[in-house]
């Protein structure tokens, strides 16, 4: 009879030791550690994301109630409370930052990771940030505003499997901007992003680094019409323009030509103007490829509602934003199945059923496909003669 470990057990198999232990060197993670190791840590924080759990003692309590299936986890035994506390306080939080990507490569070298859904080869990505918001009496370190504190996550979203290939946390006071601005893209990719990244200096860097943007534009834009073009018909598109900016300092910032796209959406009785320096693309491509930016709204969504990012188990900075990469890498490990699996997941109900057989004894791939199916028990070749008297 086939025998297999932990679903949990099996999910851990999917990251590399020697990668991970290569990370804790180069962080210097275990600096000061004392017998609590990196790797103890990183189980127990991916079974607070995926089991759900809701405090330090719950995170024992789970792994303690576990008993002999913790061998399979590489853990010897489960963790008390503080010790598992005074890691996330201590141990630098640029170790799951580093796992993060590390696995995030392993997901863009698996062969069934399709490109996106539209016909042009350019890669598409979006360019978004969320807050999340902190108790500012517990997280006196996380200041937002007057009475409120909170940090935030940058993400870029390749819409190549929708997986995240950037991320960084914040200051919820950091404006997306200044991200934005130190990030270099490869020519031709297609960048999508809302009007929080309208920034003149921006629009014009990557238009001179031949890459093409996607956004919303302003309604307080001035500009003037160069050339009007001709717009499909029964496409709802009521206008595209090719433009200059000039706006107070609009030409030094961005002296680039640019393309306004204005469609009307019926059923919302409302019209959208868009701004891009690609003048190419179909209109309603253009249209399309901004619809398509919701995806990582979606993402941000799903992350919130499914993991542990909202409540933390820790107040200091490197315990949230252990946290916080820990949820990132637990998300990337449920995209990743979801990818690999033939069977039709939802993101939300694939992390709930998983969070249900965490420590069910079946094969995790096999699971994967056939979620609802009973396994097949064989008889054991060797069986008990039984004799009747």
């Amino acid at each position: 009879m086939s025998q297999f470990s932990s679903i949990f057990s099996q999910l851990l198999t999917l990251f590399s030791k020697n990668d991970f232990y290569r990370a804790v060197y180069e962080t210097k993670a275990e600096r000061h550690s004392r017998g609590f190791n990196s790797w103890d840590q990183f189980v127990a924080m991916l079974f607070c994301q995926l089991g759900r759990a809701h405090s330090l003692r719950e995170i024992c309590g789970g792994l303690h109630t576990c008993l002999g299936k913790l061998k399979h986890l590489g853990l010897e035994k489960a963790p008390s409370h503080s010790t598992l506390s005074y890691a996330n306080e201590h141990r630098p939080y640029e170790l799951y930052e580093r796992v993060f990507f590390q696995f995030l490569a392993r997901c863009r070298s698996e062969a069934f990771l399709k490109g996106h859904k539209f016909r042009f080869k350019n890669k598409l990505m979006s360019l978004d940030a969320t807050v999340i918001d902190l108790c500012l009496s517990m997280y006196d370190w996380a200041k937002f505003r007057r009475a409120k504190g909170a940090i935030k996550l940058h993400m870029l979203l390749d819409h190549a499997g929708y997986l995240p290939s950037f991320a960084v946390i914040t200051e919820g006071k950091t404006h997306e901007v200044t991200i934005a601005k130190k990030l270099h893209f490869a020519p031709g990719t297609i960048l999508v992003f809302d009007k929080g990244y309208n920034d003149y200096t921006f629009f014009s860097r990557l238009s001179s680094d031949g890459v093409f943007f996607v956004t919303r534009m302003k309604s307080n834009a001035v500009y003037e019409v160069i050339e009007e073009k001709t717009v499909p018909q029964n496409r709802h598109v009521r206008s595209d323009q090719i433009i200059r900016l000039t706006g107070v300092d609009a030409q030094d910032k961005c002296q680039h030509l640019l393309r306004r796209v204005e469609v009307w959406y019926p059923e919302e009785d409302r019209i959208l103007v868009f701004l891009t320096n690609n003048l190419k693309l179909g209109a309603t491509t253009v249209a399309a490829i901004y619809k398509d930016r919701w995806q990582i709204e979606i993402f941000f969504k799903a992350l919130k509602q499914n993991l542990k990012i909202k409540t933390f188990v820790g107040t200091t900075a490197n315990a949230v934003k252990t946290q916080i990469w820990t949820a990132l890498i637990a998300i990337l490990v449920v995209k990743y199945l979801k990818l690999r699996s033939t069977f039709g997941w939802s993101l939300s109900n694939l992390i709930a059923l998983l969070r249900m057989n965490l420590f069910t004894y079946r094969n995790l791939w096999s699971w994967l496909d056939t979620p609802f199916e009973i396994p097949v028990v064989e008889p054991s070749a060797i069986q008990l003669e039984l004799r009747l008297r």
